[in-house]
């Protein structure tokens, strides 16, 4: 139970403060913007979401087992990929929540820049319905594009995990940070017998 409640205070600030950050940033960086440029972005944060919602159900539906064998043999990203396997519930959490409830809110703050400078070229522009309109077309495409690839997801989880974890495998090493740690050894493997360790057998 604690650890359920340390989850949801951590992930709820963690969101929050992502969205304000993103919020002012984005309505700063599309004031700064040509209106193409800006339906260019928001486009790019839309398929953002969409691709890191992928991820979250790639992760939940891959299995451990073909990464464990690719680690044996040292393969790189294989590490990675069994973390992110194996923590798919903290994987979704990320992807699926956290960065698709920041995309969310960066969309909508970018398509209300969108059209305050559409109206500022075009006085005669409803407010209203330009915003109801753009924001109808961000949510469509959005959920609309969540629902075409989950499909895709999970067929092809195997791959679309160890591709991520490639890319994670690259930041770690150009940085030289350990982004995912691998579990304990003792978690995975039983301690075995030490044969020296002065136990004797027993006399019948």
């Amino acid at each position: 139970m604690e650890t359920a409640i340390r989850r949801f205070v951590s992930v709820g600030l963690g969101t929050m403060a992502i969205s304000t950050v993103l919020n002012l940033a984005g309505k700063g960086a599309a004031s700064l913007m040509a209106p193409a440029a800006g339906l260019a972005v928001l486009l790019a944060v839309v398929l953002v979401g969409v691709a890191a919602d992928v991820v979250g159900v790639a992760a939940t539906a891959a299995s451990e087992r073909d990464f464990h064998a690719m680690a044996s043999d040292r393969v790189p990203g294989a590490p990675q990929a069994v973390w992110l396997v194996r923590h798919a519930d903290r994987v979704a959490n990320f992807t699926n929540d956290m960065v698709g409830d920041a995309a969310g809110t960066l969309s909508g703050a970018l398509a209300a820049s969108l059209v305050a400078q559409w109206r500022l070229a075009q006085p005669g522009i409803s407010e209203l319905w330009a915003t109801t309109l753009l924001v109808a077309a961000v949510s469509g495409l959005t959920v609309g594009g969540k629902a075409a690839l989950k499909g895709f997801a999970i067929r092809h989880a195997q791959q679309v995990v160890y591709a991520v974890a490639r890319f994670l495998a690259g930041v770690e090493r150009v940085a030289g940070w350990t982004l995912l740690r691998p579990a304990p050894a003792s978690r995975n493997r039983r301690p075995a017998r030490n044969a020296a360790a002065g136990t004797r057998p027993r006399r019948r």
